[in-house]
Formats: structure tokens, C-alpha cells, sequence
């Protein structure tokens, strides 16, 4: 099959899968706001900077690395050697993850009311710690045949994942509910943790049973574990320090965004409701149709390492082409018809006309949002990860600077305003770069 039949498969399974989650977790938003109210969203949507942050120490350069190790490893037929990759990745990332899960444990109380603000999330990080590991082990796996651009099990885990996560909370719900106790938030942050359980014993199964990957290294491997350990460090340190730095920077904005909103006047109660209908409900409603730009990126950065090491760089040249372009355009149909159907979404569906108000003002962000996210998919299947790197922290720190700057005195639009701005920059960036430095635009 040819490279391009390969994209084009692998990205359409991720964007048919993306979508049913994204559909199905459409559903359990509304569900979460009816159910728990705006203020219990918006205390659940605080504690995923810590569940950020864990994942991005523990895997998330972990799984990029792999896949592209992986990738390179599987080009020229060294398949053995691709193997103790995934051993050696799963092995780390798995102790990384049981150590972090142990520390959210101890700390929960600190992390909460000193870095959250809110001491009523220490419950829900504890409960969250558990996902950590097996979280690792799903992630790793998934590298592993991403790099393979097989797509299937990725894709099926992930619409797993999120079948148990939401069927898990709303069993819950109804059994409390039956008991005359009606559960809090904690039921929503349990999900988190008993769908990355499944989605893990599901890849688990998928490599013991289909791929008979889980059995004992042998000679003909050709490379001691030790060694594929090394060589997987040698990209993931970098890659796993510049997630580390982004979401921290990510988390900062996150926790301050509800007490900018104090400072501007609000309440508690307000300000986390407001907070909770921004990230809950208006973003994820705008970020649905990423799925397909999301997929395509997540193949791409495969696809680019490889014709950059066939040096065939006319095909790469029109493969980034089309696929920048028809990510802006998807992204400019999606603006106008969150523009026209904005207010309809906030006031019919989530029952918040603020929802409503807060979509038509992040449509504006679809056309280089959509884009970026494949822009930078391709820098880092260059190679280029430090260059995609800056161009992130820049992006972030212009939203940094609209919480602190703008929020106290125009209230929450000074902060959709900033994330506009930053959108915009880090798209002119990456055309900047891939234009005038990579010559491939």
C-alpha cells in the first residue's frame, strides 16, 4: 500500500473513532452539567492540570518517542529491535507513573489548596492518581502501533476508553442516586480512572493474544533491552522536559483563569461556573471537529520522518501542502457555522446561553487552531521538536499574559481575546518556519 493510501486509511479510522468519542463525551458534558451543576464542572475541569502534568511526565514523550522509533525501526525492517523499544518504554513509563501516582497520593491536600486553590479537589486527585499507570501502559501500546501506522488498536482503545469512562459514572450515578445519596464529583473523576483501566487491559490483551508480543526477548533480537532503553531516553528526556514545561505553563493559566475572575469581582461560586462552562462546554463544542484534523496529524508526524529519511522531498513537500491547506479550510466552514449556530448550541443543548456566547467568540480561533495542530506535527516529524517547542511556550505565554493582564479588567473576553491572539501568532510561526527555514510551504 503507498503512502499516501496508508495516511489516508489510518487517518480516516482515527477521525471515524474521534468522532464517536467526541459525540459520545458531547452527550456526557451535558449529562455532567445537568446532573452536578456548572460549579461541580468547573471543579472537576480543575484538576486535569495535575492529570496533565502526570501524564506528560510519565508518557507522553515516552509514546512520541516510541512511535518514532518505532517507525524508523520498522522502515527497514528491524522488527525485533522495535519490540524491545515497546518493552523498554513500557517499563519506564510505568515506574514513572507509579511514582507519581504515590506523590499525588501523599500531597493531595497541598496540591489542592496551594496549586489548585480549591481544597475541595484533594478528593478528586486521589481518586485520579490511579489512572497513572495504567494510562502509561495504554499510552505506550498505542505508540508502538502508531509508529506502525496501524491504527485500529489505538483507536478502538481509545473509543473504549470512553464507552467505560462515561457507562462507569452514569452506573454510578443511578446507584447513589437509588440509595437516596446523591453522589458528588467524585463519581466523575472515578470514570477517568476505571476507563484507562479497560482501555489497558484492552491493548494488554491486544499485544498477548493477537501480536504474542509479551513473551521472552530472544537472541534474534539483536538489541539488549538495555540499549533500547538508552536509545529511547536519547528522545524522550527532551521531548517529556518540553511537554513537563508546557503544561505547567498550561496549568498556571488554568488555576488563575477562576481568580482573575475574583479579582475582576466575581464570587467563588461564579467564577467557577464560568470556568466551568468555558472549558466543560464551549471549548469541547468547538474543538469536535479537531477529530479530523487531530488524526491526520497524528499520522503525519510518522509519515514526515520517513520520507525525510528516503530524503524524498518533493512528495513530502505536497503531502504537507495538502494537508495544511484542507486543515484551514475545514477549519474556516467550521468558524461560519459556529457563528450561525452558536447561540442555538449554548441555550438548546447545554442550557447556558453564557455557552452560547462563549462559542461564537472562540469560533474566530477554528481556522488556525485546526491548522496548528498539524503544523506542529510535521515540525516534530522533522525532527525540529525544540523549534516546536518555543513556538508553543510562545503561543502559551501570550495566554498567560491575557489571564493576568486582560481578565482583571475586561473579565473573560480579555481572555478569549488572548487566545485568538495566541493562536494566530503560533500559526504565523510555523508557516514562518516551514516557509522561509524548511523551504516546504
Amino acid at each position: 500500500m503507498s503512502q499516501k493510501n496508508i495516511l489516508i486509511k489510518g487517518a480516516f479510522i482515527l477521525t471515524v473513532t474521534g468522532f464517536a468519542t467526541r459525540i459520545i463525551g458531547f452527550f456526557y458534558r451535558i449529562f455532567l452539567s445537568r446532573s452536578f451543576g456548572e460549579e461541580g464542572v468547573g471543579l472537576y475541569q480543575l484538576i486535569f492540570p495535575v492529570y496533565a502534568l502526570g501524564f506528560s511526565l510519565t508518557c507522553a514523550g515516552i509514546q512520541t518517542a516510541i512511535s518514532r522509533c518505532v517507525a524508523g525501526k520498522s522502515a527497514i525492517g528491524r522488527h525485533s529491535q522495535a519490540k524491545q523499544l515497546l518493552y523498554a518504554g513500557i517499563g519506564l513509563s510505568v515506574c514513572l507513573s507509579v511514582i507519581a501516582m504515590i506523590f499525588v497520593q501523599q500531597n493531595a491536600e497541598f496540591i489542592a489548596v496551594h496549586f489548585l486553590c480549591e481544597e475541595r479537589c484533594a478528593s478528586l486527585l486521589v481518586v485520579l492518581s490511579y489512572a497513572f499507570p495504567f494510562a502509561s501502559l495504554h499510552s505506550c501500546i498505542c505508540g508502538y502501533y502508531m509508529g506502525l501506522k496501524q491504527t485500529k488498536i489505538p483507536a478502538l482503545s481509545q473509543l473504549l476508553e470512553q464507552i467505560v469512562r462515561v457507562a462507569g459514572v452514569y452506573l454510578l450515578f443511578l446507584l447513589f442516586t437509588s440509595e437516596g445519596n446523591p453522589p458528588g464529583i467524585l463519581v466523575a473523576a472515578s470514570g477517568l480512572a476505571i476507563g484507562e483501566i479497560a482501555s489497558a487491559g484492552f491493548c494488554v490483551y491486544m499485544l498477548r493474544c493477537r501480536q504474542k508480543i509479551f513473551c521472552p526477548p530472544t537472541k534474534a533480537s539483536g538489541q539488549p533491552i538495555h540499549k533500547a532503553l538508552m536509545e529511547l531516553l536519547g528522545l524522550s528526556i527532551p521531548l517529556t522536559a518540553n511537554r513537563i514545561l508546557l503544561n505547567i505553563l498550561q496549568s498556571i493559566e488554568a488555576v488563575s483563569i477562576p481568580i482573575q475572575l475574583r479579582n475582576y469581582g466575581m464570587d467563588t461560586s461564579h467564577s467557577l461556573s464560568m470556568y466551568g462552562v468555558l472549558t466543560g462546554m464551549a471549548l469541547p463544542c468547538v474543538m469536535f471537529p479537531s477529530a479530523i484534523t487531530n488524526s491526520i496529524a497524528s499520522m503525519m508526524l510518522p509519515a514526515i520522518a520517513e520520507l525525510q529519511a528516503a530524503d524524498s522531498r518533493q512528495q513530502m513537500n505536497q503531502l504537507v501542502k495538502k494537508a495544511a491547506s484542507g486543515c484551514f479550510l475545514l477549519g474556516s466552514l467550521c468558524c461560519v457555522g459556529l457563528l450561525l449556530t452558536g447561540r442555538f448550541i449554548g441555550s438548546c443543548i447545554f442550557h447556558s446561553s453564557m455557552a452560547g456566547s462563549f462559542i461564537i467568540t472562540l469560533a474566530w480561533i477554528c481556522p488556525f487552531l485546526y491548522t496548528n495542530s498539524n503544523l506542529i506535527s510535521i515540525i516534530n516529524g522533522l525532527g525540529k521538536t525544540s523549534q516546536s517547542f518555543l513556538f508553543n511556550t510562545v503561543s502559551l505565554t501570550v495566554r498567560i499574559l491575557s489571564v493576568f493582564l486582560c481578565i482583571p479588567f475586561f473579565g473573560i473576553n480579555g481572555y478569549l481575546w488572548g487566545l485568538l491572539a495566541s493562536q494566530l501568532i503560533l500559526f504565523l510561526l510555523c508557516i514562518y518556519y516551514l516557509t522561509k527555514k524548511s523551504h516546504i510551504l
